[in-house]
């Protein structure tokens, strides 16, 4: 067995993370709670929509942008997988950089609207409104403080190490070796 550490690099300008994760519960959103289906992205990501990257859902502290390539993202057996490349030399980034470095913020979150058919509601056993997301219409992904979400993720990470975990993860689709965890200190 192999295992590798990946440190979070407070001079990297990419953020890599989870926007959403699958199957994971939402915090209570006023009488409900939410869950998202895998592949809820899927249509709205083939679709080419040019989504943004925000700081606390404003529109005002754009991150990146899919257009420009500044933002990548992917649905995978996870989640919403998110890269965001910080702009260089602006104020707001640098400050999120710093509390990212610092664990303050560690989190993110989405912006959608959800098409007709596109959600189900059902009360559950244990009393609580459920509502499940099959599809969704992606508008934004933020990188915020207080999520909807808690199961959601960002850090900072390096070229070298990005590539290193996408190696490790390419030889372990392989069965060449055991991947236990990414340690993120």
């Amino acid at each position: 067995m192999e295992k590798r550490i990946a440190t979070v690099s407070p001079d990297s300008n990419r953020l890599v993370g989870y926007a959403a994760v699958y199957g994971a519960l939402s915090e209570d959103l006023g009488g409900f709670r939410e869950q998202i289906r895998a592949g809820a992205f899927d249509a709205s990501l083939a679709a080419g929509v040019d989504v943004r990257a925000l700081f606390d859902h404003s529109t005002d502290k754009v991150l990146g942008r899919v257009s420009n390539g500044t933002l990548r993202l992917a649905s995978d057996k996870t989640g919403l997988r998110v890269e965001i490349d910080l702009p260089e030399g602006v104020s707001y980034a640098n400050d999120l950089r710093k509390l990212i470095a610092r664990g303050d913020v560690n989190q993110m979150s989405f912006g959608f609207m959800v098409p007709p058919g596109g959600d189900s509601w059902e009360r559950r056993a244990d009393g609580v409104n459920l509502r499940t997301l099959h599809q969704i219409d992606l508008h934004e992904v933020s990188v915020v403080s207080i999520p909807a979400y808690p199961d959601t993720s960002i850090a900072l990470r390096s070229m070298a190490e990005d590539f290193q975990r996408r190696r490790f993860d390419w030889i372990k689709r392989r069965g060449f070796i055991e991947w236990r965890a990414l340690v993120v200190n």
